[in-house]
């Protein structure tokens, strides 16, 4: 969690992140009608992608997920430790990591080789460890792949009817789901259900099956099996960028970066700005201070580029974004230190989105928000605006 979060009061501050649970829950609930009759996983990782695990975890379950999503040990031993009793599924281990501590609370691990099976048979103390075993259908990131899946199984065999380990779920993850039409999407389904029919051949039947992430949540239901695990459509980002904007899927960006202007100041035509001076005011124009910088987690590469909104306009970032800091070029409207700074929100007031900020700096609104360091404070309000749910489908 970040380490500079409130859930309750409010002063004028530097800069700060406004995180809208009514919108997380929103987002669940969406997500759920989508999912259709399979559970939901909200996944938490990552500091609820930079909007704070601990209360977007709460606002989830008060929405309806049926499981949280972790992906390191720590993550989903704070869940624990935050009081949740619900279902939790941590799939990223390495070798020696404490699993004792996650098979003791109860949390379901992730193995896609013998070895894992044999570090969490080795952990279990008074309750077997509860293990989905993940088939590689096609990313070459975790899991088996389909040559080595028969060893993985026959080592689940032999610890399952030992009695340290429960099989529990059989999982994979789609690299191509945010193009629904790829034909890599039906590649990796169909090795996934010839994994599960192997499983079978041993005598594991799993209780859960699930590959869908986020966009194939939204738009490739003969993925769902019986648990999806929508991570960033969570937050109101679409898994599909422009192509595909959040409102268009009934979903609402639960976070608003805001800062204030540290210093408004007028420049000659000819000023350079910032280091390497890239960037050089074509007349005479004033500049404000913004008090964020790349330390914070504003993308360097956005500079010349990024845009803001300031006093009901839109002004972009100009010169290099520094370490601390930053400049928007403010034209000739009046503007005074401490006037507010949307770098990015919603988009329903005419602010540029997480979407626009990961277009100027060539990569994608995951990164916007999950970047955005510690010395942002979080500060959480609840609007409770009801979006209603889409009606018709994505289109395929």
């Amino acid at each position: 969690m970040s380490t500079l979060q409130s859930l309750s009061g409010h002063r004028p501050v530097r800069a700060e992140a406004v995180v809208d649970l009514a919108a997380i829950r929103h987002n669940v609930a969406t997500l759920r009608a989508r999912a259709d009759s399979a559970q939901l996983m909200t996944v938490v990782k990552a500091d609820g992608y930079g909007h704070g695990m601990i209360p977007v975890a709460r606002a989830a379950r008060e929405a309806g997920a049926d499981w949280l999503g972790a992906a390191v040990l720590e993550e989903a031993l704070a869940l624990r430790e935050a009081g949740d009793t619900g279902p939790i599924f941590c799939w990223l281990t390495t070798p020696g990591e404490p699993l004792s501590d996650a098979i003791a609370v109860g949390i379901d691990l992730s193995a896609g080789a013998p070895w894992e099976i044999d570090e969490l048979a080795a952990g279990v103390t008074d309750r077997p460890a509860r293990v989905h075993l993940k088939i590689d259908t096609g990313m070459s990131r975790g899991g088996a792949v389909p040559e080595e899946w028969p060893a993985l199984i026959r080592a689940a065999v032999r610890e399952q009817q030992s009695g340290r380990i429960e099989v529990r779920g059989i999982w994979s993850h789609l690299s191509s789901s945010d193009e629904p039409k790829s034909p890599a999407n039906e590649a990796q389904l169909a090795t996934f259900q010839e994994a599960i029919e192997v499983a079978e051949s041993f005598g594991i039947d799993a209780e859960f099956k699930h590959l869908a992430n986020s966009g194939a949540t939204l738009a490739l239901p003969e993925t769902h099996f019986n648990l999806v695990r929508p991570g960033v459509a969570t937050y109101g980002l679409s898994p599909f960028g422009h192509a595909l904007p959040s409102a268009e899927l009934g979903l609402r960006p639960a976070m608003t970066l805001k800062a204030r202007l540290a210093m408004v100041k007028r420049v000659p035509a000819g000023a350079g700005v910032s280091y390497g001076l890239t960037w050089t005011a074509p007349r005479p124009s004033t500049l404000g201070l913004i008090p964020l910088g790349y330390g914070d987690g504003l993308p360097r590469h956005a500079s010349n580029g990024a845009p803001v909104l300031i006093g009901g306009h839109r002004r972009t970032i100009v010169g290099r974004i520094c370490m601390d800091q930053c400049m928007v070029n403010l034209e000739d409207d009046e503007a005074a230190a401490g006037d507010e700074v949307v770098l990015f929100g919603p988009g329903t007031d005419g602010e540029p989105t997480a979407d626009d900020w990961a277009d100027a700096a060539g990569t994608i609104n995951y990164e916007i928000v999950t970047r955005l360091g510690a010395r942002i404070p979080r500060r959480y309000v609840d609007s409770a605006q009801d979006l209603p749910h889409p009606t018709t489908p994505v289109e395929r």
